[in-house]
């Protein structure tokens, strides 16, 4: 039976959204699967425990249109420390946005990184409303897509993939308004502290100069 590997790509993977999607591929995957974060310091133990895999897997949220710092670093030491044994690559991304389409540029710069260093490119799945979806009624219809993801991995039948939540924009900034402020009340922050510019406040030294 090949094997998967698969990666989480998010800056902080231990208790992230990419953690709980890399699980459920797990689960579907008929193909034997190992986990692993990326952090600082194990780029190249990464680069070596390829050797043992057919298949990799990259679960990552978007930052900024694009991939995570934390997976372009891992990438640069991929690049110079490629395993012999090239394994296909496949991509399942998430993101904020009602729509899926906006992670299209962020697999672009998964291909076009395979494209230049050689590696097979496989399935792609992308996922919007990533930030919530899973603890809505309609992780059902991310479970369905991670399943059929997992299927084309183990045949051999690569696709694009793609799911959001079914609703209105009006309707998923509405939901999306109460989930966070929500989130913030958790963590202390209220909804006019989250819909100012200002991330922290002012240093004691600002406070001296500040002309009244």
């Amino acid at each position: 039976m090949e094997k998967i590997m698969v990666v989480n790509g998010s800056p902080r993977a231990p208790k992230s959204n990419s953690k709980r999607y890399a699980a459920l591929f797990s689960k579907y995957s008929k193909n034997g699967t190992s986990y692993f974060n990326i952090s600082k310091t194990n780029h190249l133990a990464l680069c070596g425990e390829m050797e043992a895999f057919s298949h990799l897997l990259f679960v990552f949220p978007l930052y900024a249109d694009g991939i995570p710092v934390t997976l372009l670093h891992f990438l640069k030491t991929l690049e110079q420390n490629p395993p012999k044994n090239k394994p296909t690559v496949s991509v399942l991304i998430n993101c904020g946005f009602l729509e899926s389409r906006q992670n299209d540029v962020a697999v672009d710069m998964m291909r076009l990184f395979c494209k230049e260093n050689g590696y097979p490119f496989g399935s792609v799945l992308k996922i919007g409303s990533g930030e919530a979806i899973l603890d809505t009624p309609f992780r059902v219809l991310v479970a369905r897509k991670i399943r059929k993801l997992a299927k084309g991995i183990e045949k051999k039948e690569y696709q694009v993939l793609k799911v959001s939540m079914p609703l209105s924009r009006k309707m998923f900034l509405r939901a999306s308004t109460v989930y966070w402020t929500n989130y913030g009340k958790k963590n202390n922050v209220t909804k006019e502290q989250m819909e100012t510019m200002q991330i922290e406040g002012p240093g004691e030294d600002e406070k001296k100069t500040k002309p009244f």
